[in-house]
């Protein structure tokens, strides 16, 4: 790895994890489109899907650690729901992060616009908030939240995310959660999903390790910045800038395979 290398690969996850970090979601939709282009773009690498996929997964899996434990102690964990979510998602993720191996470039490219496309409709669905206080019952359709889970598991393995950016609005719109159990159990839920695609990646030998050490570096050091600067900013000009970025790559993979 030559040092251009090395400084693109920093940047792209230094980029993708501020801004991550910025408006709360998952940061692997933002770093799954500039990983396959960007480099390519700039002549210092041609990565696959499948090896921007393993890259994902690998620095996801160690991302989400950092968000588990910051709310370890924070009341709004729910054992329960973690439970019925994230049993099913970490079958579904590694089915689809060693299923993967067996899709075309093409396929896997499909399914992150498949993903995109609904994160950018998700973002913007209106939520109603619903009072909690840490130890309230919470009522919620067991079933249907790991259905969703495994769904959600199984897609978002395929392109190596953990897939918080479809599951926190399913959680708030769908299952009615309440906004902090659900930002707390979603980082619960996305890192027992992230073990599965990581495993399923890893089995099949789709990561490439070094430029995954360099975007987990970058990612730890960008996203509490993006945390703390995207509390003095306006969200809902944060969140249309990322509904445009993501929406973009979205319509730009649809092309690429349609025509």
């Amino acid at each position: 790895m030559d040092i251009t290398f090395i400084i693109v690969i920093f940047l792209i996850g230094f980029i993708g994890s501020f801004i991550s970090g910025m408006v709360g979601i998952g940061g692997s939709i933002i770093k799954y489109p500039m990983l396959l282009y960007i480099p390519s773009i700039l002549g210092v690498a041609a990565f696959t899907s499948h090896e921007v996929a393993g890259i994902s997964a690998v620095q996801v899996f160690f991302a989400t650690i950092a968000g588990v434990w910051a709310y370890k102690s924070s009341g709004y964990l729910h054992m329960r729901l973690i439970a019925y979510m994230g049993g099913a998602i970490l079958i579904g993720s590694l089915l689809g992060g060693y299923g993967s191996e067996f899709l075309t470039e093409t396929q896997i490219d499909v399914v992150y616009a498949i993903l995109a496309s609904i994160a950018v409709i998700m973002m913007f669905m209106p939520k109603k908030e619903v009072p909690y206080n840490p130890g309230d019952d919470l009522e919620f359709n067991g079933p249907l939240a790991a259905v969703l889970a495994f769904i959600t598991g199984a897609a978002a393995g395929i392109v190596g995310a953990a897939g918080a950016f479809i599951l926190v609005p399913i959680m708030l719109v769908v299952l009615k959660i309440p906004t902090r159990v659900t930002i707390a159990t979603s980082l619960a839920v996305t890192f027992i999903s992230s073990i599965g695609t990581t495993i399923g990646k890893v089995v099949t030998d789709q990561v490439l390790y070094g430029p995954a050490v360099i975007m987990i570096i970058a990612s730890l050091i960008a996203a509490p910045l993006g945390a703390k600067a995207g509390q003095n900013m306006n969200t809902k000009v944060l969140q249309w800038i990322l509904a445009l970025l993501i929406l973009a790559t979205a319509l730009k993979i649809w092309t690429e395979v349609l025509m």
